[in-house]
């Protein structure tokens, strides 16, 4: 059927919503008629709300049955409800909020599903097996890159077992004021990246000589849990394990060339002993997923991340590792998250991570309305409340069982509330710091991220997006609110494709085009 010839449809989130959105790509003109009687005043953009019921001047609006806003005037039913007609809500307090009171069913275990990774030496387990060259210093990111290139050309073809070379560029390491309390942030999120678990436990560091970062404060001694084969014969097999570090700065090198046959040097070592790695079968279990939306639109909420959601409570039933993060756009839920947790340390780690975030807009004197995009305003999103309430669904209905803060390294099972900006480049780089070896990202107005440390899995929220862009799109859920598929159906063909890419089966469109975003380190510390 053309989508022209659709019947006008609209799309409720609760029975006590007073505002639906529409489903109808292209949207719909004044006048129409939906099957409920209520005929439309204005012409409505898909995925922008449309009033059931007249609501009066300061009148409460609402969607996912809570207040997303209040009436500046008057609103007849039928009319287009956008965001230049609502006032947004004050935020939640943190006070008084529901502790650990929500008590589920026990769910029962998801067992049998397996994959195929690489079992690391520290016991977590990789999805790719990648060689990564950490930097300490912005400063030295051209000649790595140059010498990256030479072994993925010169090097890489003699290691068929070894998925690829990636440098881990950033913007820090120097210019900076390294010793105040925040600046830990930043140093511990590129020093647990260098500890993915899709790096084989093997960390090689470039740096510069000079830098504020120096090497051994990157990466102290008994960072990395592995003993230098390179140094047994010299030292004995009892000695504490040697960081691999090329200096540039170092008298031995001469010339730039001198320089990029020392990291290709040591990257060879490290490739010859990745080489030898082959993937075994493992439990679901071993999934470390992060979730996350960019780009989003108000189809977000309704298909692609209630389906990241229900996925969300498969893999918790199967014993994995779900975290869910970016701190404005669950801020206004967090009474929602506070209650679900499974016990009252829980809920207070959230609540001291949402105040610390709070402090942090608040010194930039901005809150947490400065969240949103042009685009999610054009995809039917009126404000972060909004916003959010569609973001949360991506964590399902599981308890949640631990909070990490930025920069921290997960070290549990089940989900787990990963505290992050909810900028995309961030959200993704801390991410990885904790961990994650495979990473789902929504989006409903489109975007092409992508990381080149771990597989991103794309989901569109809308049909016309996943039509449009159907080489950058893994999976459409936007079929759910074309009713040719539930929100089941989604959820349980994410779990078994997590599956096939995590075992290096299928590839992600983002892995097929090579489209990695860059790592962006969260410095809230001073830049000197």
């Amino acid at each position: 059927m053309p989508e022209t010839a659709k019947p006008p449809l609209y799309i409720t989130m609760h029975d006590r919503d007073n505002v639906a959105i529409v489903a109808n790509d292209g949207g719909l003109p004044a006048g129409t008629v939906f099957p409920s009687g209520l005929t439309l005043v204005d012409k409505v953009p898909q995925a922008h709300k449309v009033a059931l019921v007249d609501i009066p001047e300061g009148g409460e609006v609402r969607r996912y049955n809570v207040v997303i806003g209040y009436a500046l005037k008057a609103i007849a039913a039928g009319s287009w409800v956008h965001e230049r007609l609502l006032r947004m809500p004050a935020a939640r307090e943190l006070t008084g909020l529901p502790i650990a009171t929500v008590k589920p069913e026990p769910q029962p275990p998801l067992e049998g599903y397996t994959f195929e990774g690489y079992r690391n030496p520290d016991g977590s387990v990789g999805s790719r097996n990648i060689l990564a060259i950490t930097q300490t210093v912005q400063c030295v990111a051209g000649v790595t890159e140059f010498a990256v290139q030479r072994i993925k050309s010169e090097l890489l073809p003699k290691y068929p077992h070894v998925d690829d070379v990636v440098a881990l560029e950033h913007g820090y390491g120097c210019g900076v004021a390294i010793d105040a309390p925040d600046a830990i942030i930043p140093i511990r999120t590129l020093r647990n990246i260098s500890l993915n678990p899709n790096f084989g436990g093997e960390v090689m560091v470039v740096s510069l000589g000079c830098e504020k970062l120096q090497p051994e404060r990157l990466m102290p001694p008994g960072t990395i849990p592995l003993i230098d084969e390179r140094n047994v014969a010299d030292v004995g097999d009892s000695a504490e394990s040697q960081l691999d570090v090329v200096c540039l700065q170092d008298d031995a090198h001469v010339g730039f060339m001198s320089m990029v046959d020392s990291i290709m040097r040591q990257a060879e070592e490290h490739l010859e002993r990745l080489n030898a790695r082959r993937r075994e079968t493992v439990p679901a279990s071993e999934l470390v997923v992060g979730v996350q939306c960019g780009g989003s639109d108000a189809f977000s909420g309704v298909t692609a991340n209630p389906a990241v959601g229900f996925c969300t409570d498969l893999l918790v039933r199967a014993g994995a590792t779900v975290m869910f993060s970016e701190v404005t756009e669950v801020r206004d839920g967090i009474d929602q998250l506070t209650s679900r947790a499974t016990t009252p340390e829980v809920a207070e780690a959230m609540i001291r991570e949402m105040a610390w975030y709070d402090a942090y807009l608040d010194k930039g004197r901005v809150d947490r309305s400065a969240n949103t995009t042009p685009g999610n305003k054009k995809g039917g999103l009126s404000n972060i409340v909004e916003k959010a309430m569609g973001s949360i669904v991506k964590s399902g209905k599981s308890p949640i069982s631990g909070v990490i803060a930025p920069g921290e390294k997960v070290r549990q099972k089940g989900l787990i509330y990963a505290a992050t900006p909810a900028s995309d480049f961030i959200c993704g780089t801390l991410q990885l710091a904790a961990g994650i070896n495979l990473h789902v990202f929504t989006t409903g107005r489109g975007t092409p991220y992508g990381l080149a440390e771990v597989p991103v899995i794309k989901v569109a929220t809308r049909s016309d997006l996943a039509r449009r862009w159907h080489d950058l799109m893994d999976i459409n859920a936007g079929s759910i609110a074309d009713g040719d598929a539930t929100i089941e159906d989604v959820g349980w063909e994410m779990f078994h494709l997590m599956l096939d890419v995590a075992s290096g089966r299928k590839k992600t469109w983002a892995e097929h085009w090579k489209l990695h975003n860059a790592l962006v380190l969260f410095n809230p510390a001073p830049v000197t």
